[in-house]
This record gives structure tokens, sequence and C-alpha cells, in this order.
């Protein structure tokens, strides 16, 4: 009998045991968010640690389903939204629910200068992100406009490290503030396409902290933003996507960044270098099927069964791992998983009127003799809009940044609501083909057969509207290949002087997203430089011509008069594209206006540069002190009064000069601007602090920034062109 009891006794010992171990484990979300990191890696496998660091599909990576964490699902921006795709391939999956709203590109939001907007356009996009459950949004981009033939240049904010610093910054809190994580990218110096996957970069620590990295180190410390993703590129011998000196003692270390580094898609080479240098979430191209099908399946990845087995053989310290996996949790916790995340919407009436006010703000009038804009209702009886951009799509192409759009109003839908069917008449001019990504297709339209059309067109008409520039087509503005050339595409040069001969009162509208060569310049009496504009642009290109808007967009980036002047161009090959193996940055800190004015080269329109329909006055720049300590901020005060007739907005802008330093410097940078709207007649007055540290140079000797005791020169203007006054001030 007893030995009956003891039996039972243990069995039922036994059952209670099993019993408890097979309870559901819960995390413990009551905590703060460090803590509920901690504790979710402390429930955590091996196994499953390793399996948040690599894709399980095209844009998403593995959550740990017992536990309750969800999966991460990144999103291609930064312009909107793209439409859902099969699990494993690129092509669309063809949802009915999945077309956004078209933001401006992102060249156009730096040519606003206006942060509130670049907040503005990161609540919006980031909306649109929750909407459509997204953890992670890829972009903003950041990286420098160092040539004009980068065929990406279109998704960056321009050449100054000053200018995208400080539009980026309200992009990404204004993302994050949705729930949705921004993505940075592309970490680093990835400044051209051609040869981007292999292309080792060279260049001085100078010109690496002086020029490449300052917005980004704006986006980690001052945006807090929650990921970055590494380049193509390789620097230093180093591929950027695990990159000891960029990933581990730059960014995690000296900027102490706590998100996620993910990797660009196939930007992956080697386990133990993901494993050691700082590369926390590897995503990819090469799938061909599902997670254990195809050439390269999601487990074969260089982070999956490579690094479980490098952990498990003791090749690699189990802290690197944990390292990762908490970053990642981290960012778990901060989207999809926080408990105040916000809800989003989708292409709601207030996401159309923030592209449509981002793309007016970014118009830059670049020429206007003899006020030939704005052009009323009324005008003119006869208006020929002639040029395949007036009617083109300019959402789709372009690469990853490729959109499914709910609507796009074109340039010539714009005019003609503006003005009347009656009194437009359209011509084609010239013909592209396809937007096909990695190979183009010529139109198979007769180019001359075009050019005499809208010749006679452009006959019968009071005025010509020629609306044409680049697209997203490969070798345009598009990823995976750069700009053969500066000029204009598609015999649009030809056309436009066969449309001047026939009628002067021609206009051009140029809208790309990169700087090109004017050779009609001289003949034409107005250009406008209107970008990709997204949904609204052709009511917003309306709003500008009518004069209902009155144009206040200052170019971001340098134009010049032939390639050549531009610096990377000016060493030769070596300096751009490179040999296919290195290149070089031979033009140092000398990117955009920063050579242009210190090699005293003329560009065709210089960095800050844009009309107004009215007229505005800088008063006298003052200053606190004449005499400050390095610790000090530079309080700067002036006027701007609009001494014209109509509404309108100046941007002021502030430079400085050392004159007299142990390195060379450039004639001017920018360290301040603020965008000022004023009534016809209105004065305001502007206050800016620069502080004093911020006019060091970063000292390749000490290997840190460095203000020298002397004297600087502030100077005002409104572009890097125009400095209307100076003042010296001293620093101890």
């Amino acid at each position: 009998m007893k030995s009956i009891v003891l039996t039972v006794t243990v069995l039922c010992a036994s059952l209670w045991a099993g019993a408890q171990q097979k309870q559901p484990v819960y995390l413990d979300l009551s905590q703060p968010l460090e803590k509920r990191v901690e504790n979710a890696l402390s429930l955590m496998t091996t196994e499953e640690k390793v399996s948040l660091c690599y894709a399980q599909s095209k844009f998403s990576s593995k959550g740990v389903p017992r536990l309750g964490i969800p999966e991460v699902w990144t999103d291609d921006g930064p312009h909107g939204i793209r439409e859902e795709v099969l699990w494993d391939e690129w092509g669309g999956a063809n949802w009915t629910n999945d077309s956004c709203t078209a933001f401006p590109a992102l060249t156009c939001l730096a040519a606003s200068f206006n942060p509130k907007l670049s907040l503005l356009y990161g609540k919006s996009i980031g909306e649109e992100a929750r909407y459509r459950n997204k953890t992670v949004l890829l972009g903003p981009g950041v990286n420098i406009y160092r040539t004009p033939l980068n065929g990406r240049n279109f998704e960056y904010m321009g050449e100054d490290p000053y200018l995208s610093s400080h539009m980026v910054v309200p992009y990404i809190q204004g993302v994050q503030s949705i729930g949705v994580a921004a993505c940075v990218k592309h970490f680093a110096l990835n400044n051209q396409e051609e040869w981007r996957g292999h292309i080792n970069v060279d260049l001085s620590d100078r010109a690496l902290y002086e020029i490449y990295l300052p917005a980004f180190k704006a986006a980690v410390q001052e945006a807090k933003v929650w990921s970055i993703m590494g380049a193509y590129n390789q620097f230093r011998g180093e591929h950027c996507c695990h990159n000891d000196l960029l990933l581990n003692k730059i960014l995690k270390n000296d900027w102490k960044f706590d998100g996620v580094v993910i990797s660009d898609w196939g930007g992956v080479h080697s386990t133990d270098q993901a494993v050691k240098n700082g590369l926390d979430l590897e995503m990819g191209t090469y799938t061909d099927g599902l997670t254990t099908n195809g050439k390269f399946p999601y487990s074969d990845y260089y982070l999956a069964k490579p690094f479980l087995k490098g952990i498990k053989e003791g090749k690699y310290d189990i802290a690197l791992l944990d390292d990762k996996a908490r970053r990642i949790l981290r960012l778990i916790f901060r989207t999809t998983m926080s408990a105040n995340r916000p809800y989003g919407r989708f292409v709601s009436p207030e996401h159309s009127e923030a592209a449509r006010k981002i793309a007016e703000e970014g118009i830059v009038l670049l020429k206007n003799d003899k006020q030939f804009f704005p052009i009323g209702s009324g005008k003119y009886k006869k208006i020929a809009v002639i040029g395949e951009n007036a009617d083109r799509s300019l959402v789709v192409g372009g690469g990853s940044s490729s959109l499914k759009v709910a609507y796009e109003k074109s340039p010539l839908e714009g005019l003609i609501a503006k003005y009347g069917k009656d009194h437009i008449t359209y011509s084609l001019g010239y013909a592209s083909g396809p937007a096909l990504y990695g190979r183009e297709e010529p139109s198979k339209l007769n180019a001359d057969s075009l050019i005499n059309a809208a010749v006679e067109v452009a006959k019968q008409a009071d005025v010509v509207f020629f609306i044409g520039g680049l697209n997203k087509n490969h070798f345009q503005d598009c990823e995976g290949g750069d700009r053969k050339s500066l000029s204009l595409p598609f015999g649009q040069d030809k056309l436009i002087d066969a449309l001047l001969k026939v009628n002067k009162n021609t206009a051009v509208v140029l809208l790309s997203g990169n700087a090109v060569s004017m050779p009609w310049i001289n003949k034409v009496p107005a250009i406008i430089q209107g970008w990709y504009l997204g949904s609204e642009a052709g009511n917003a290109l309306a709003e500008v011509i009518s004069g209902e808007v009155n144009p206040s967009g200052k170019l971001p980036f340098s134009f010049s008069k032939k390639l050549e002047d531009n610096a990377a161009h000016f060493y030769g090959k070596i300096s751009y594209p490179g040999d296919s193996i290195n290149q070089y940055y031979k033009e140092d800190i000398l990117v955009g206006y920063r050579w242009f004015d210190t090699k005293k080269i003329a560009p065709q329109y210089p960095f800050g540069y844009g009309l107004s329909y009215t007229s505005f006055n800088l008063g006298t720049l003052s200053t606190n002190k004449s005499v400050y300590s390095k610790e000090d901020v530079i309080k700067v005060r002036f006027t701007v009064k609009n001494t014209g007739a109509r509404y309108g907005a100046e941007v002021a802008q502030l430079y400085v000069n050392d004159p007299v330093c142990s390195v060379s410097r450039p004639v001017k940078e920018l360290k301040a601007f603020e965008k000022v709207f004023l009534q016809p007649g209105e004065t305001k007055v502007v206050e800016m602090d620069v502080k004093v540290s911020d006019l060091a140079f970063y000292d390749e000797s000490r290997k840190d920034w460095n203000v020298e005791a002397g004297d600087f020169i502030l100077q005002l203007g409104n572009s890097s062109g125009n400095i209307s006054q100076k003042l010296k001030i001293t620093v101890k």
C-alpha cells in the first residue's frame, strides 16, 4: 500500500512540475523601457536572439512569437509609403488599399529652408506609415550633394552640412512622435550610385567630420533617431554596413547611439565583420525563396546560421549578440509595443495640404526678367504648355522611392484648373522612355516630329510654359546609376531653342532633383526650379505661377555653369567616379559653395539663391558684444523689411569666415538661417544664436574640434553669393 501511495505522490509531483514548466512566460510591461528590454532579453533563448538579427522577408524581420514580441516591418520612404510587395519579391502585391500620398522630394523640403515644414513633413509621413502598421520608415537621407550627377541627390537635403542637419532633426522628430522609427541613411559617404556596391572612398578626417558626418550626428544626438542605415560603399577598406570606425567608434561610442544599425539591402559581405563591426540587423536582396529555400535563404544570411554557429562554438562573445538583440528590442518597445503609440491616418486632406504647402515653399524662382511672373488669370488668352514633364508621372520610378499614389495632380492639370481649359494648348515636345529600374529604354516616338508639333503650338500662343527637366528613368534621377552629363536629356535644349525662335515669351520650368546646364539661360525671360513636388505638384506650381503664392524657396545646392566647375569633377576621374576600385575626395572640405567662393569660380546660381515677387531689405547687423570667449554664445540681431507690394518670405542667411587660421578654411560657411514671413511694408527683428564652439574646424593634429583665437567675420545675406553686410568679432 505504501508503495502505491509513494508512486502516486511522485507521479502527481512530476505532473505538477511539468504543468509549472509549461505555464506561458509573460513579459513584464509595467516597467520603464530599459527594464522591459532587459526583462525580455533575460527570457529569450540564444536562438531567439539570433533570429532578431536578420530578415525573414523582403521588408520584415522576426520577432519572438513565444513572448508576444512582434515582427519589425520596414517601408521605403522618404517621400511616401511604398506599396506592399510580395514576401520574397520586389513586385507589388496588388493590394487595393495601399495607394499613398506622395510628398515632395527632400531636395524640395531642403529648398524651403523651413524647419517647421520639416516637422510637418515628418508627422504627416509618420502618420501614413503608422496607418500601414510599419515599424521603421527607411528615411530620411542626408548624404551630401557632392556631384550633380549622383542619381539619388533628389532624396537628400543638399550640399551644406548645417542646412541638412537643421532640416533633418525636425523630420525625424515628426516621424517618431507617431511611434514609427525613422532610419536616417546612408551612413556614410554614399555620394554616388556608380559602383556604389564596392567603391572604396578615401578622404581626410577633416572632410569626414566637417562635411559628411554633421547631419548624421545631429540625427543621433539632437533628434535621437531610433535606427540608421549603413551604406553600400566602402570607407577605408571596410564596407560601411560593417565598418568598425563608422559604426563602433564614431556612432556607438563617440555619439552614444542606442538604436539599431540596419544594413542596406544586400550590403553585408562577411559574418565576422557583421558580428564585430557594429551591424545589428541584416536585410537583403538575395533570397529567391522562403526561409529554407532559394539560392541564398534567409537562414543562411551572415547574421543567421553562421552567427548562431559561431556563438555556440565560442567564436563570438555572447555579449555581441546581446547588444544587437537589446537594440532591436529597444526599437520594438519604442514603436509597436509602446503603450502610448498614436494612431495613424492615410491620404487625408491634411496630408494633401501638407504636401501642397511644402511644395509651394520649396519652389525656387531663378530668373524673372521684367516681372514675367506672376501671370494672373486673363493676362493671356492663349497659353502653350509644352514638355513631357507637364503630364508625366514623376512619383513612379527612381528606385526604392517609387510610389503608388492615391492621386497625382500634374502641372498640366493644375494650369488647366487655374487658367481654364479653353486657354491652354498642350504639346509633348519631347519624349523619354518608360521608368525602368537598372536599364534605359528610349521612346519610340519621333523626336523631330515632336519638336515640329510643339513649334506650331508655340507660334499660336501668347505665352509658352516649357515644363521639362529630368525624370526618374535610369541614368536620370534614379537609384542604381548616375547621370551621364549635366545637360538636359531627351533633346530638350534643342527644343527650347526651337521654341524661342518662334516665341520669345517662353519661360522654363524645371522639374528635377539635380542641377542642369542652361545654354539658353540668356534667351529665356524666366526660370523656375520646381523639383519633384509629389501628389500636389500641379496645384503648387499653378499657385506660384499665377501669383496666388509668392515663391520663397532657396537653392539647397549650387548650380554650376559647366560640369568641370564642380569640385568633385575638377580633379578628374580619380575624384569622381574613381577607378572602379578607389576614389579620392581631392576637393576635401571645399564642397559646393565652399569650393565656388574659395576658388573664385562663378556658379550659374549660388547656394541659398531664390527670387521673390516682392523685395526685402536686411537691416543693420549687430551682436551683443565684440569679444567672446570660447564658451560664449554670439547673439546676432538685425531686421528684415518687406519693401515690396506683396506678402512674402525671405531667408536671411548668416555665414562666417575665419580669415587667419593655422589651416585653410572656406571663404564662408553657413552657421544660421531664418525664414521670415512679412506683409508689405512690415519689418521684423530677427535674432540668431551662434555658439562660438560652432566656429570650430576639425583639427586633425588633435583629433578634436578647435576654435583658434582671433578675428571672425560674420556675413549676412540672402544667398551665399549675395552678402549685404559684414561684421568682425573677436574670440579670445
